[in-house]
């Protein structure tokens, strides 16, 4: 399926409402990603031994508007129909979700998250054309973040079978 000019109007209209509120909607996306999948706390060094999520935690604000706002600016670029990441940027993405053993399943909690925060963060302008919009364009987004993880792990396994042989 297509990003749509329609559906990038309805993403861009969104974030502009957001980006007044990020620390606050941000704090929310992670304590939505953690109500969601509470086992995902392992995956934050920061978070490992917390009970609860600690909401002043310096570490966790920081990675969690870093997070939030890369996810929202990112489906934002929309170019020939699709929503488009640059290589690098990409491949900074794969590396660091196969390094943290992030799996496809992990994707769908996210766009959870992400959907409930652009819900509350919008309000009364939140709509199912707007709730589509999202989930194209994060589905998009985190294809691409698979498919260079998937890249990722197949030049690995190349490598170590070279030092094998």
């Amino acid at each position: 399926m297509s990003f749509s000019e329609e559906q990038e109007a309805l993403v861009k209209e969104a974030w502009e409402i957001m980006k007044e509120d990020i620390p606050a909607l941000s704090l929310y996306f992670f304590t939505q990603v953690l109500e969601i999948a509470p086992a995902a706390k392992g995956l934050f060094s920061f978070l490992k031994d917390a009970e609860e999520i600690p909401q002043d935690n310096p570490k966790l604000k920081s990675h969690a508007v870093k997070v939030f706002k890369m996810t929202c600016e990112a489906i934002q670029l929309r170019e020939k129909g699709e929503v488009v990441v640059s290589g690098s940027t990409l491949k900074y993405l794969g590396s660091v979700h196969l390094q943290k053993g992030v799996i496809d399943a992990h994707f769908a909690v996210v766009k959870e998250g992400v959907l409930r925060t652009v819900e509350k963060g919008v309000g009364e302008k939140w709509s199912e054309e707007m709730k589509g919009a999202w989930s194209e364009a994060y589905d998009q987004l985190a294809a691409a973040i698979i498919t260079e993880m998937k890249k990722e792990a197949t030049e690995m396994d190349e490598e170590a079978e070279e030092t094998q042989t």
